[in-house]
């Protein structure tokens, strides 16, 4: 049974203090049907276990999860920190665990991956096919003079063998850093020039919104720029476009791939050998490498895999929107699911392509049980309506999840509505790159629900949410997110730079990781992840946080997603300034009486928080800047809000918006306040 009667309440901002303003409470709950508590992985029993020896329980979770080549007998070396070494004695190959394992044991007939071009073209691989696939590319690298301990770059669109090629690359003992394929040449030079990498593999282009993107002219630019360490660039030949090609460096797939032999046997590394350096992008200086290693990383892929999405492996079909170039696509489309035996879908192109129903006719197609996506797309889609969806045939899902930042309660129950047939759990799961896997999140099957929170650290974690001093905050009290012990899947550092790994994550709070997230705590004690400390805003004292504004925005009807940023102000210091999308039946009313809907909207957010996060100015927009995993930058319209001129914008989706953004805050209409 659940109760979806109960509307969110306010509770009154206290004066400005340490910590940040909890603005929103959220009365609805959803606890487990009973059907499906007595089929789920995870029980109640697990954080009682993991709370009287947590390195023990990760130690039975990698004894149970992974296969080794060399048992370890040590679970965790702290003496160094903030450098763990976890399972350190012991040896083992992420793709035997991924791969060969499944084969070895009869589970060779087993789909591993279904792959869906953006133009409909279909590939399925079994468990056999793709331990042929990766021994024969790992055959392939390795005669192009690549060796355990080399690194590889990775810049390929979501085809099997993007996925090949990062297995390949574990299964030599290589680490690979994927580089998203819609980043510059620059962005892709920066990172081949940090990791020295020695071989580029790439496409000649991508399927994207129905067009070839071309991919092999930016890796011909970056290395016009200057990369000594590259030998070659092995190339897919996806699209069919021409590309230029340079003799003795340039090579094509099918010609080095297709005719190596497929067998092949799997160095094995240390456990602390690294695995891939994946590079976050910040909006200035270097981009940091993040490194993670083998043993650990694989452990906790494979245990939060099974257990936040209640895994089975012989019947689920499973689908992780991400690309492979962000750290989800890492954790949740490559090791976790291939680790656990999983069958999953890959699907090339974008959610509007041919139409906006594509997604949920793909869910359709292959019975997909478990679906895990961003916030954004879900926004997208209540922004498109529902009765896309509604034409679809979704009764196969069982599962529902959400990544990539807080997903407000409006969209949590759009989506367990809409999409789950208001039946579904929905795991709103809370990670970071640097973490490397899943930190908080409800278990299905055993928590009871609440929509936009993540809730409660899993079991093996530990998180908290502190004031300034360290000290934890009280329930109903907000602050900074933090992890107070070493977790398995951590990151091991900054790629070449150990005291920027110190001073990034260690500093802030003495032997406690902070990686900038603020966060609350309800009067439970339930944690509400509340975005960027840097997207907290200081109003006549109160600091208050974007996401909960957001969320009273998108609480309203006529609204399908908002941006919220504070802006300079001469009487309160900063002032809340909003940019909302209005849902399909409610962009006609917008056009007719701008200022109604804007005023309409100010008063909801006052009625819904307090008259202190009533915005100053509303603009109504067609989209938002985002970049291409799809988070907000709200950097760019901060500078929108200031009449600044606009900052670098070449990390986003489509720069373009920000011009008809621009254009829109010009129209004297589009803006209230007062």
């Amino acid at each position: 049974m659940t109760d979806s009667s109960a509307a969110p309440t306010s509770t009154e901002a206290a004066p400005g203090s340490q910590g940040l303003e909890n603005l929103l409470s959220e009365e609805r709950r959803f606890p487990p049907s009973p059907e499906f508590a007595v089929q789920a992985n995870a029980t109640a029993d697990l954080y009682a276990w993991a709370n009287a020896d947590r390195p023990g329980f990760w130690a039975d979770q990698a004894r149970d999860l992974i296969s080794w080549s060399t048992p370890f007998t040590q679970t965790l070396d702290w003496s160094d920190a903030p450098f763990a070494r976890w399972f350190a004695d012991g040896r083992l190959n992420a793709a035997y665990n991924a791969v060969d394992r499944h084969v070895e044991q009869g589970r060779g007939d087993r789909v591993a991956l279904h792959f869906e071009g953006e133009g409909g073209d279909t590939r399925s691989l079994t468990y056999a096919d793709l331990q042929r696939e990766v021994s024969k590319a790992a055959n392939a690298i390795t005669a192009l003079g690549v060796g355990t301990g080399d690194r590889v770059a990775i810049y390929m669109p979501l085809i099997p063998e993007a996925v090949v090629t990062m297995l390949a690359c574990a299964r030599i003992g290589a680490p690979h850093s994927v580089v998203f394929g819609g980043f510059s040449a620059e962005a892709l030079s920066s990172r081949i020039l940090d990791a020295e990498a020695k071989l580029v593999v790439t496409a000649d282009g991508g399927f994207r919104r129905g067009k070839p993107s071309a991919l092999k002219p930016a890796v011909d630019e970056a290395l016009a720029k200057g990369a000594p360490s590259v030998a070659h660039v092995l190339v897919v030949r996806r699209t069919g476009q021409p590309v230029e090609w340079t003799a003795g460096r340039d090579v094509w797939w099918h010609e080095a791939v297709d005719v190596a032999s497929s067998e092949h046997t799997p160095v094995d590394v240390e456990a602390e050998h690294p695995l891939f350096i994946l590079y976050t992008s910040g909006t200035t200086g270097k981009p940091k490498g993040i490194f993670h290693t083998t043993g650990g990383y694989l452990t906790q892929a494979a245990y939060t895999h099974l257990n936040v999405f209640d895994l089975k492996p012989e019947t689920d079909v499973y689908w992780c929107t991400a690309d492979i170039g962000w750290v989800t696509g890492h954790t949740y489309v490559v090791y976790g699911p291939l680790i656990n035996g999983a069958t999953q879908v890959i699907y090339e192109g974008t959610p509007d392509t041919p139409h906006r129903g594509r997604w949920w006719e793909i869910v359709q197609k292959y019975g997909v049980t478990i679906l895990y996506t961003a916030p954004t797309a879900i926004r997208t889609c209540m922004k498109w309506g529902e009765e896309i969806p509604g034409q679809f045939d979704l009764s196969s899902l069982r599962v529902l999840g959400s990544v990539g930042e807080p997903i407000n309660p409006e969209a949590w129950m759009w989506y367990r509505r809409v999409i789950g047939g208001d039946r579904t759990p929905i795991v709103d799961t809370w990670w970071q790159t640097e973490t490397g896997a899943i930190m908080i999140s409800p278990l299905p099957g055993v928590t009871v629900s609440k929509p936009g929170s993540a809730q409660v650290p899993l079991p093996g974690v530990a998180a908290d949410v502190v004031d300034d001093d360290a000290k934890p905050v009280p329930n109903g009290g907000g602050g900074y997110l933090v992890l107070t012990e070493p977790w398995p899947a951590m990151l091991r550092g900054i790629w070449g730079d150990p005291e920027r790994y110190k001073d990034t994550y260690w500093s802030r709070f003495k032997d406690i990781y902070f990686a900038g997230d603020g966060a609350k705590k309800d009067d439970d004690g339930d944690i509400w992840l509340l975005g960027r400390v840097d997207d907290v805003m200081n109003v006549s004292g109160h600091r208050l946080s974007t996401t909960e504004i957001e969320s009273a925005l998108v609480s309203h009807p006529w609204v399908a997603e908002a941006a919220v940023v504070g802006a300079t102000d001469e009487t309160t210091g900063q002032a809340v300034v909003a940019f909302v999308i209005l849902r399909g039946d409610a962009t006609q009313a917008a056009d007719a009486d701008a200022a109604t809907v804007q005023d309409t909207l100010r008063a909801h957010v006052a009625k819904e928080i307090g008259p202190i996060a009533r915005p100053r100015q509303i603009l109504v927009v067609a989209e938002l800047p985002k970049t291409r995993s799809g988070k907000i930058m709200r950097r760019l319209l901060r500078d929108v809000a200031e009449h600044r001129k606009v900052g670098d914008a070449t990390t986003l989706a489509d720069s373009s918006v920000m011009d008809l953004i621009a254009e829109g805050l010009a129209k004297p209409a589009a803006v209230s306040a007062d």
